[in-house]
């Protein structure tokens, strides 16, 4: 709940009467199964870097197995992005793929978007937070900080964040909650995020304890995705519970939750990658549905563009034609 108040006070009467225009025009598209859109994105995300320490098995990045280039966002083009339409946006997450804090000017981003009153949040698989960076990243006004912690013991942990250290995760969020205290800021809120697994589910209960040991604000349950689900994989958990995959009677998998002809996020929010392109969202993960580049066009022309609009009408029209909203969550569901 502090959360959700956190982002309403950054409203703003431009800001009310955008999101207002985005839920109108998507009600009335759903509707009508025609695409009509009003308003400029309250919610993006940015990709800091494509970078990652790590070899997360179901990650592109981890197993660096991108088709486009592997860098960094520039101060520049964040700069530029935010420029764009700061009075209209609310929320920026801080991150796409690869492991932000790899980019030296991770925390300049924040405290760029925060000079805009727009609240800000990122993951980390929190190798990086020294502490030095730790103090850095409280004073940055960062709100949110989702740390992936996958186990409570090496052995779990590495299971699937491979060459990771979960001393060093530890080390990492300790760092964090100290300088909330010292720095007295109850930001940011720290959210320890736990992908369910065949190998660390029996540790639910633990990382629970383990969360409420270090004093995080949160921990959270999230399901996690695989490429080839529908014969199975090692790395589903058997308590389908804690799966976004269920086992049919035909003995294949399917995604749980029906594919409806709409998606809020193709109205309200997109993805900015390292170099400017933009996509639709987090699950286009290689990029391939370009929208356009803000660094070659008038990024409102690019959300208005026929090229935009026809794969909005495509959603409403046959999502399941979509090959990167068949595997979709909608939102990766969690449970606390």
């Amino acid at each position: 709940m502090k959360e959700h108040i956190k982002i309403i006070k950054k409203l703003s009467i431009a800001r009310i009467i955008n999101i207002i225009f985005l839920y109108t025009s998507f009600i009335i598209s759903r509707i009508l199964k025609k695409e009509k859109h009003w308003g400029i994105p309250y919610a993006i995300s940015i990709e800091p870097t494509t970078s990652c320490n790590l070899a997360c098995p179901e990650c592109p990045s981890g197993l660096k197995s991108f088709s486009r280039k592997t860098g960094n966002l520039s101060l520049q083009l964040n700069k530029q992005i935010i420029d764009s339409f700061s009075n209209k946006l609310m929320y920026i997450n801080y991150y796409f793929q690869g492991e932000p804090f790899i980019n030296k000017d991770f925390l300049e981003f924040i405290k760029y978007a925060k000079s805009k009153n727009i609240y800000c949040s990122t993951s980390t698989n929190a190798h990086f937070l020294n502490d030095d960076i730790s103090k850095k990243t409280v004073q940055s006004g960062l709100n949110k900080l989702i740390i992936s912690i996958d186990g409570i013991s090496q052995n779990t942990y590495q299971s699937y964040r491979v060459n990771g250290q979960l001393s060093k995760v530890i080390e990492g969020t300790k760092n964090i909650i100290k300088w909330k205290k010292q720095l007295k800021s109850n930001t940011p809120k720290v959210i320890f995020q736990f992908l369910v697994t065949k190998e660390n589910e029996h540790q639910i209960t633990e990382i629970k304890n383990m969360g409420s040991e270090l004093n995080v604000d949160e921990v959270k349950l999230k399901t996690i995705q695989v490429y080839d689900y529908k014969n199975g994989n090692t790395l589903l958990p058997i308590n389908e519970k804690y799966s976004r995959y269920k086992l049919n009677k035909n003995g294949k998998y399917s995604i749980k939750n029906k594919l409806h002809n709409n998606c809020w996020r193709m109205w309200s929010s997109c993805v900015f990658t390292i170099d400017g392109t933009i996509v639709p969202c987090c699950f286009d993960k290689d990029a391939k549905y370009t929208m356009g580049n803000i660094k070659d066009n008038n990024f409102y022309k690019i959300w208005k563009s026929t090229h935009y609009k026809n794969f909005r009408q495509n959603i409403l029209s046959n999502r399941k034609n979509i090959d990167i909203c068949r595997n979709c969550s909608e939102g990766s569901k969690v449970w606390s």
